[in-house]
């Protein structure tokens, strides 16, 4: 079913999802590249903390071919400040996970994730501590 204006309802997406540029196919959801739940709880986990300190104010979560990307945002206007990636062909080399800086900077690269984020962690902190 459409509206009138020729766009499809959200419901009419399997699992409801809710894009009309880029319908959602079970084709396409194999082969993206996704962050697991374990991976996401840590990843929103870190997000939480750095919202309550008024550092951050917006996501986004881009699950691409070649990997996943949840990207930071001060305002939702601008560039990203970071964003936490996966990309499961670097695994067996530099790592799959890595943060990158809004400069394109890779500040980590690392296989744990936590390990990773600390980068984040680390900078918030000598935020809080001046």
């Amino acid at each position: 079913m459409s509206t009138g204006s020729g766009e499809i309802e959200p419901s009419q997406f399997p699992g409801g999802g809710t894009s009309v540029r880029n319908p959602a196919t079970p084709a396409n959801f194999l082969n993206q590249v996704t962050f697991n739940r374990r991976e996401l709880n840590r990843i929103l986990d870190l997000y939480g903390r750095m919202v309550a300190a008024g550092e951050w104010r917006d996501y986004a979560i881009d699950f691409l071919k070649d990997r996943a990307v949840f990207s930071v945002f001060r305002r939702s206007s601008e560039v990203p400040l970071y964003r936490i990636e996966k990309n499961p062909k670097l695994d067996q080399k530099q790592g799959a996970y890595s943060v990158i800086a809004a400069t394109g900077l890779i500040l980590r690269r690392g296989h744990e994730l936590d390990r990773v984020l600390r980068v984040i962690d680390k900078s918030a902190l000598a935020l809080v501590g001046d």
